[in-house]
């Protein structure tokens, strides 16, 4: 028996030989390869049709997600582009007087004053005016152009030459102090979140929870966090610079105190304390 093609309507033909082909069967067998063909173009102009949309919905979201990381680092740059201008304003408006050390001069040692020698009789000269010999001269008292009352003791005067240096050096010590403990807004080295501004965002996705109040009333939107990047790279100050809803706005709070330690900022080569902005992105998918 010869191979029959059932794509070939022949077979249908061959099977109502002597039949009555007026019969409605013979038109139905007859254009069943008709339909099968349209159904077979019809299925694979649907599977192009949903593959193509799902290539188009990936590339979609793939551009948005690049949209939306470039918006956030441009939004990142303008805030700490303003910060910068303010930081200058406030300097040009401010000088900070310099502190000098209160000068104080050592307490004047005692001195005698020296009276030169005048030939009288000796009923005319005074005791007072006389002449004192050398082993009456007080050793520790100087000899000047007038009698000075102060300190005899040279010891009293080195000590408080001292107590001057070290009052002298105190505010030095001070003004140290003062800038360990001042916020910068801006410095030389910029701190940074460790691995970069990329990590920074991947590691917030990961870790950023949806609050369900927020997600059930379509609520979305960018929330800007103010805090403090310690010299040891630790976050603290924590505070909500522009909010969006209750919700979302103690979700950026809690996910920015959870963050690792970033690279502290520095000033002169020494970590400083620094103010950094970050918008914190919730989307619905």
């Amino acid at each position: 028996m010869s191979n029959i093609d059932l794509f070939d309507p022949k077979w249908i033909d061959l099977v109502f030989q002597n039949k009555n082909k007026e019969y409605g069967a013979y038109q139905l067998r007859r254009e069943t390869s008709k339909r099968n063909i349209l159904a077979l173009a019809i299925l694979v102009a649907a599977a192009l049709l949903i593959g193509g949309y799902l290539v188009y919905k990936i590339e979609a979201d793939k551009r948005e997600a690049e949209r939306l990381a470039y918006m956030e680092q441009l939004e990142l740059s303008k805030l700490q582009q303003k910060a910068k201008e303010e930081k200058k304003k406030e300097e040009k408006k401010i000088e900070k007087p310099k502190i000098e050390p209160k000068k104080e001069l050592p307490q004047v040692r005692e001195t005698q004053k020296f009276t030169a020698p005048v030939i009288k009789k000796d009923e005319l000269v005074k005791e007072d005016n006389q002449m004192k010999q050398m082993d009456q001269l007080d050793a520790n008292t100087a000899v000047g152009t007038k009698d000075q009352e102060g300190t005899k003791d040279r010891t009293i005067e080195a000590a408080r030459e001292a107590v001057v240096e070290k009052v002298v050096e105190e505010p030095k010590q001070e003004v140290k102090q003062e800038v360990t403990q001042k916020i910068f807004d801006v410095v030389e080295q910029q701190p940074s979140f460790p691995g970069g501004q990329g990590a920074l965002l991947s590691w917030l996705q990961q870790n950023i929870h949806y609050p369900p109040v927020a997600e059930e009333n379509g609520i979305q939107g960018r929330v800007v966090v103010s805090f403090v990047v310690e010299p040891d790279g630790s976050i603290t100050n924590v505070q909500v610079v522009r909010g969006v809803d209750p919700s979302l706005d103690k979700e950026a709070v809690r996910v920015t105190k959870a963050m690792p330690k970033w690279q502290p900022g520095k000033q002169n080569g020494q970590a400083v304390r620094v103010k950094y902005n970050l918008p914190v992105t919730f989307k619905l998918q």
